[in-house]
This record gives C-alpha cells, sequence and structure tokens, in this order.
C-alpha cells in the first residue's frame, strides 16, 4: 500500500510540473492627455443685489408688490407721503417765476440805460449799476431753478421704484411706518438669480503648484467649464464657466475665491446654497490610464504592478498613482510606453514567475471536465 500511495503522488507531482506557466491578461501602456479635475465646496450668490431703501423722510402709504413676486427695474414699490414734497415744489416752481420776472425788469431797465449812456444822458456809473443787477438777477433765476429741480426730485423720490429686475424678498416695512433717508435697515431686497454665481474656495497651496506645474510645462492650462453636484448628491443640469480668480488670499481661511457663472433658467439654485464644483483645472499630457485591477499597493502605501518581462515573466515595478478617472488609476511615472501592464491573473502572481500573456480583450477558454472513467483508468 505505501508503493502505490508513493506511485500516486509522484504521478500528482509530474501533472502539476506539466500544467505549464498560467495564463494572464494584459494591456498596453499608452500615453495620453488626461484632464486633471479639481473638486471644489462653494456657495450660491446672486447675480445681482439691490436693496430698497428710501432717499427722503416720510410715511409709507402704500406697498405695491407681492411679497416673493418678480419685479422689474423701475416699477414702483412704495408710496411715501409726498404732501410736504408736492408742496416745496409749488414754492420753488414760484420762487423761480418771480426770479424771472425781476430778471426781465433788469434787462431792459439795462437795455434802455445802454443808449442813454453813450449819449451821457446817464451816468455811466448808473449804466453798470443797471447791467450788475440784470446779471444777479438771471443769477437768482439760475438758483431758483435749481432749488426747482431739487424739490421735483424729492417729489420723484417718494415713490420707491426697483433698481434693477429679479426675486423680490418679503417686506421689512408696512403702511403707516415712518421711513427715513438716513436709517440702516433696507425696506426689502431685490436679487437676480438667472444667471447666477458660484463662488469656490481653493487653497492657496493647491493654487500654487498648480501655475508652477503650468510655468514648468509639466501640465497644460484645462477647461473653463465647470459642472455642479447639489447638496443631495444629485447633478445640476446646467454647466457654468469659470469667470474669474481673486487676486487675493483671505488671511483667515488661507484660501482663493473663484467664481464660475451658471445658467438658472428654473431658478433650481437659490443664493446661499451650498455645491459642489467639479472642472478640469488643468490637463497632464503624458500620462497614462491603468485598470484599477492591475495596480496593487504595498504595506507602506506605494503602488506597484506587474508587467510583462523578457522570456514571458512577471516583473514588478512601482508606480505613482496618486488619483482615479472613472475605472482606471492615473500613473504619472513609473511607466514606459509599450510595456504590457498585467491586469487579469494576478492573483497569486510573483516576480519572476513565468506567465503566458495574452491580451486582456481575449476571451478565456474553458475546457470540459474530464470524464471519471478517464480519470479513474489515469490512476
Amino acid at each position: 500500500m505505501m508503493l502505490s500511495l508513493g506511485a500516486c503522488a509522484g504521478k500528482d507531482d509530474e501533472g502539476g510540473r506539466g500544467r505549464g506557466a498560467p495564463e494572464v491578461g494584459y494591456v498596453t501602456a499608452v500615453v495620453q492627455a488626461v484632464p486633471v479635475t479639481t473638486q471644489l465646496g462653494g456657495r450660491t450668490v446672486a447675480f445681482e443685489t439691490s436693496e430698497v431703501r428710501p432717499q427722503v423722510n416720510g410715511l409709507i402709504r402704500r406697498r405695491l408688490f407681492a411679497e416673493g413676486s418678480f419685479v422689474r427695474a423701475g416699477q414702483p414699490l412704495y408710496q411715501i407721503d409726498a404732501s410736504l414734497y408736492q408742496a416745496a415744489a409749488d414754492q420753488a416752481a414760484a420762487n423761480l417765476a418771480s426770479a424771472r420776472a425781476s430778471a426781465q425788469a433788469a434787462d431792459e431797465k439795462a437795455k434802455r440805460f445802454e443808449p442813454l449812456a453813450k449819449m451821457q444822458a446817464v451816468a455811466e456809473q448808473d449804466y453798470t449799476d443797471a447791467l450788475a443787477q440784470a446779471r444777479v438777477a438771471r443769477a437768482t433765476v439760475a438758483q431758483n431753478a435749481a432749488a426747482l429741480e431739487t424739490a421735483r426730485i424729492n417729489l420723484r423720490y417718494t415713490t420707491l421704484s426697483a433698481p434693477i429686475s429679479g426675486r423680490i424678498g418679503r417686506s421689512l416695512a408696512t403702511p403707516g411706518a415712518l421711513v427715513s433717508a438716513s436709517q440702516s435697515e433696507p425696506l426689502a431686497t431685490i436679487q437676480q438669480t438667472d444667471p447666477i454665481y458660484v463662488d469656490m474656495q481653493q487653497s492657496s497651496a493647491e493654487l500654487i503648484r498648480l501655475r508652477q506645474a503650468l510655468a514648468s510645462g509639466g501640465t497644460q492650462p484645462g477647461s473653463t467649464t465647470v459642472r455642479l453636484k447639489l447638496e443631495d448628491g444629485s447633478d445640476y443640469g446646467f454647466a457654468g464657466t469659470v469667470q474669474f480668480s481673486e487676486i487675493a488670499v483671505s488671511e483667515a481661511t488661507g484660501t482663493v475665491t473663484l467664481r464660475a457663472r451658471f445658467p438658472n433658467p428654473k431658478g433650481l439654485l437659490l443664493p446661499g446654497m451650498f455645491v459642489t464644483a467639479l472642472f478640469d483645472q488643468s490637463v497632464n499630457p503624458a500620462a497614462m490610464l491603468v485598470p484599477q485591477a492591475a495596480v496593487q499597493r504595498d504595506f507602506d502605501g506605494s503602488a506597484f504592478v506587474y508587467l510583462v518581462g523578457k522570456d514571458n515573466k512577471a516583473v514588478r515595478r512601482k508606480v505613482t498613482a496618486e488619483r482615479t478617472v472613472g475605472a482606471n488609476w492615473v500613473v504619472t511615472e513609473g511607466l514606459k510606453p509599450g510595456e504590457k501592464i498585467i491586469t487579469q491573473g494576478i492573483g497569486n502572481l510573483k516576480a519572476g514567475a513565468p506567465i503566458k500573456p495574452v491580451p486582456a480583450s481575449t476571451p478565456q477558454r474553458v475546457g470540459a471536465p474530464a470524464a471519471k472513467g478517464a480519470a479513474a483508468k489515469g490512476n
């Protein structure tokens, strides 16, 4: 019996040696331009904001809008009691009429004195005084005209109109309230939200690294198109565009503000919402995309892959893979174009082990199981 067991064991060893090298699938490393996607948190900001404030003192008689409605520029919003301002305008108009009458009389007197002065029928000084009185009268007319214009402006200010078009919020004053031109609180606030801004915060250190990489030629400028994710994780249906970057770093947060502009025709974005912005801030022109299944990690966290080496033997290679794009790792160092990266059959693979490489797209061959009778006969 011991001899029989030894004979069976010997046949099993010979069968193991005869199975040959394991089959592995590989992909070929190709250099390509890979965008560097930046993800930043941000908040929405109204495109235009205007506070409705009184410019004259008085009692509010009427509110002429519905809270939360859309108002257009120039639309009346509040009516302030205009009695005093109407009276002031009427008085200024009367003063102007009186000044014009006096100026006309002074001009006529100066005209009559002119020929008399030439004939020396009147003293030269009297003619000079008449001319001076006419000029003073004309100046008085100008002063009263300015006073009338001021009174009319104040009268016009008794009707508070919308300075911009947009959505108006709640009214902070009711009819009967006393308002003044020097008050600190506005009567209402109007915000235009289509289009709308998104202010994003980026670390100044990241911005410096990006600018240094662009200056050295290691990366290229990316696209200014921005995509948004809303607070619930859903995608916003419209793309935006980066408008500008602040020229100063916030001392409190150490970040730089980037502003993007988005269309908001449906009013889905409201001022003050928290969103996540994604955009391709730069492009790496010499990167390689490697399937995630091919990249493994050592105990120290460094990444490595197995390559198809000479004589069809596995080669272990350290690579730099710091981020992913879809189902691939972006490898920036450690690989050369044309090298074959093993992506399938790497479960028990070891460096230097013989392998049988095939393209990863090649379908695997599955053989039929051996018959029981044939297996018994072989033993």
